[in-house]
């Protein structure tokens, strides 16, 4: 071979070496770019994703505000999943197949009581038979609120199962209770967020001691933030000159109770819980007469009879949110419990001035 030879096939060497680098290298940023994909989708469906960690104490909730109240307690401490997805309204979610196995997996299972998850009792049946998870109503210790009226999915009946002699003084005796529903909207009272915290903390530490500083520092962090959000509604709504709200479904009754508000539902305790034409009529009037100006509604229900209600009184309409759970767009904006009640706040003093 001579000399030219040899150099123009040491170029063609090169140039596969090279050809075979860059063919590694696109592959690579394939894979890569395919890994990230999928991460950012895992990210995207944590919940439905999550799963047991072992060496933490793991931590099963039923909805967003007992999420994220255990959460900020719990922080590097606790695995917390999630049962209900983002976007989803909890009132008639139930659970799937892979939430009793985590759950059957996990030390703690939180959720909210009250009648909120009639799914519960049955749940908790199925789980498996070796489980050693501890499961708490965390609104317990809150004076609990009755509302008149069936709302068609038999919210309240768990709560009446296991609670009416707890609350039989509450609720002025046992008949009452049977006769009316409980409202399990706890969390939308600060007031009440502060005892479902306190309930998350002690759960934690007892499930897990080896973590009681870590649990105790966190809980008065949010603690202390939860006492500054309930002065807040307190001092500023105390000023507010009209007193009556018209909600699309009977979810403000405790935000209602504790900040001397006086709410009207459209619709009952559950947001599929139809109002009749009168029931539209009566409540038209009632705006009129009340001088009422905005008829609230919810982010996660459908706002078409807030709108019929608002057009029929001549008013307009705006958000009250009962935070039972984040919007994807929420999720994006990074808001939490403590942005949507100031929102929720600000919304107030705007319809009630």
């Amino acid at each position: 071979m001579t000399f030219i030879q040899k150099k123009r096939q040491a170029r063609l060497d090169r140039s596969s070496k090279l050809g075979k680098r860059s063919t590694r290298k696109l592959l690579w940023s394939g894979l890569l770019i395919l890994s990230l994909f999928v991460l950012s989708a895992c990210g995207q469906n944590s919940e439905k994703t999550a799963k047991i960690v072992e060496g933490k104490v793991n931590v099963v909730t039923t909805f967003y505000p007992v999420y994220a109240f255990t959460a900020a307690i719990g922080g590097e401490d606790a695995n917390v999943i999630n049962l209900l997805p983002t976007g989803v309204e909890p009132h008639d979610w139930t659970p799937k197949s892979q939430d009793i196995v985590n759950t059957s997996k996990a030390q703690l299972f939180l959720y909210n009581g009250a009648g909120l998850e009639g799914w519960v009792p049955n749940f908790l049946k199925s789980l498996n038979s070796d489980t050693k998870v501890k499961s708490v109503a965390v609104s317990e210790g809150i004076k609990l609120l009755s509302a008149e009226g069936d709302d068609g999915h038999g919210h309240g009946e768990e709560h009446e199962d296991e609670h009416a002699d707890d609350h039989a003084d509450e609720s002025g005796n046992e008949e009452q209770i049977a006769d009316h529903h409980i409202d399990p909207h706890t969390w939308v009272s600060p007031k009440s967020a502060m005892i479902m915290a306190e309930n998350i903390k002690n759960s934690l530490v007892e499930v897990d001691p080896e973590h009681k500083a870590g649990y105790e520092q966190r809980y008065e962090e949010l603690h202390t933030k939860l006492e500054a959000l309930d002065r807040r509604f307190t001092n500023e709504l105390a000023s507010v000159p009209n007193k009556e709200i018209v909600v699309s479904h009977q979810a403000f009754g405790y935000l209602a109770r504790d900040y001397g508000l006086k709410q009207h539902a459209i619709m009952g305790l559950s947001p599929d819980a139809e109002p009749t034409g009168q029931d539209i009529v009566k409540l038209a009037k009632l705006v009129k007469d009340e001088g009422i100006k905005y008829i609230f509604f919810e982010e996660l229900v459908s706002d078409k009879l807030a709108k019929t209600l608002a057009s029929e009184a001549g008013v307009e309409t705006m958000v009250l949110n009962p935070v039972e759970g984040l919007t994807q767009e929420q999720v994006n904006n990074k808001d939490d419990y403590f942005t949507l009640m100031q929102k929720n706040l600000q919304n107030l003093l705007i319809a009630l001035k």
